[in-house]
């Protein structure tokens, strides 16, 4: 559900298969299947993935389980808006809010259920949960300011920023790597935490190129304008 009236800029490495899978799917969906409907399916996956990403303290296979919920999220989340767009039953104002007011609690979700787990330590994944909510604020400034939607940063949307936590986590299952420890500032961090740590930083090095070319943008569209006093 994402807003009508901006241009959606969809340049992601799967755009192209993730769009025909999900026109596949919406056409099969039964007509009481909704797109609200959807979009708290996919909340509540998330809901799931950062439950079964705690309980992996306990027993690492339930990273298969959060896994799962992730692919459930997906289909939720992906699927409602163009839904809304295949069966013509948009709601753009409506759509837009709900749908991002959400996103950003499932955003919380997926990095606080990588700090609850045993993969990364909490500041790390809170860290990365920082720079994915810059990122979302700075999209949504964007499509109100500029007219521009924009879905992917350096050809990496949502999808494949899942596949890289479903990637991470099943790599853990089977090679936790918790005996090689980095020591930073008397501190010491997993390979786990510093893969967090570079993915952090890159969402960080992202927001602030982004940002500075679209200042540079605007200031010509809306340039400085001189007081005169009378």
């Amino acid at each position: 559900m994402g807003n009508e009236s901006a241009e959606r800029i969809q340049t992601s490495l799967l755009n192209s298969l993730e769009k025909k899978a999900i026109k596949w799917l919406v056409e099969r969906l039964p007509a009481w299947v909704t797109s609200d409907m959807l979009t708290y399916f996919g909340v509540v996956a998330a809901v799931m993935y950062a439950g079964f990403c705690w309980l992996a303290q306990y027993n690492v296979n339930f990273f298969w389980a959060s896994s799962f919920c992730l692919v459930l999220n997906w289909f939720g989340d992906s699927l409602d808006g163009s839904m809304a767009r295949i069966r013509q039953t948009q709601r753009p104002k409506y759509g837009f809010f709900i749908d991002h007011s959400l996103d950003a609690l499932t955003t919380c979700l997926f990095c606080l259920g990588l700090g609850l787990s045993p993969l990364m330590d909490l500041s790390i994944s809170l860290f990365i949960m920082g720079g994915y909510l810059c990122m979302s604020i700075y999209t949504y400034l964007s499509t109100i300011v500029m007219g521009k939607f924009r879905l992917t940063y350096a050809s990496l949307g949502p999808t494949e920023m899942r596949l890289i936590i479903i990637a991470v986590c099943l790599l853990y299952t089977y090679f936790p790597l918790d005996n090689i420890l980095i020591k930073v500032f008397n501190q010491e961090f997993t390979i786990y935490d510093c893969i967090g740590a570079v993915v952090a930083a890159a969402l960080y090095i992202v927001y602030i190129v982004s940002l500075s070319k679209d200042l540079k943008e605007l200031a010509k569209i809306d340039p400085p304008k001189t007081y005169h006093k009378k």
